[in-house]
């Protein structure tokens, strides 16, 4: 009787599997449909590398507490990553020509999101420091102080 139970266990639990495949992933919107379990892991966790976060930063909690609501929009992190994958997408395929393999994903990109991120879930957005000819910008480091001229501009002393 107890050998029956443990066989039948683990044929229910072997099954698990191909019957969440047959189902597909839930609310997959941008990704390819046909990703593997496989695949779809190795795409979240370059996602997850490049912006140096965990799952969690885009996927809300579980109702009962334990574990991710994987198929949830409750995180605005998870629209924003949507949007950001159709951008990058857009920039590849306009300007680098991107290829695409059997599954539609991209297989070489002139960018991705490592390229803006590097490590940061929020990368900064800096101008670069404008430099006047002739030496920094008022202000800033090394420079003179705000208001000042540049050196050599119009109003700077004149060598005689």
């Amino acid at each position: 009787m107890a050998i029956s139970s443990v066989v039948t266990i683990v044929a229910l639990t072997s099954m698990a599997p191909q019957q969440e495949k047959e189902e597909g992933f839930k609310n997959v919107k941008e990704l390819p449909k046909s990703l593997t379990d496989q695949q779809l892991h190795m795409v979240m966790r370059e996602w997850s590398i490049s912006l140096g976060v965990r799952c969690n930063f885009c996927h809300a909690p579980s109702a009962d507490g334990k574990g991710l609501d994987f198929p949830s929009d409750a995180k605005p992190e998870k629209t924003i990553a949507r949007h950001m994958y159709k951008m990058m997408n857009k920039i590849n395929s306009k300007y680098f020509e991107a290829q695409k393999d059997s599954l539609g994903m991209v297989m070489r990109s002139g960018v991705n999101c490592y390229t803006c991120h590097r490590g940061d879930s929020h990368p900064e957005t800096k101008l670069p420091e404008m430099k006047r000819p002739g030496g920094p910008a008022p202000g800033g480091p090394g420079g003179p102080p705000p208001g000042s001229p540049a050196p050599g501009g119009p109003g700077a002393p004149q060598k005689q």
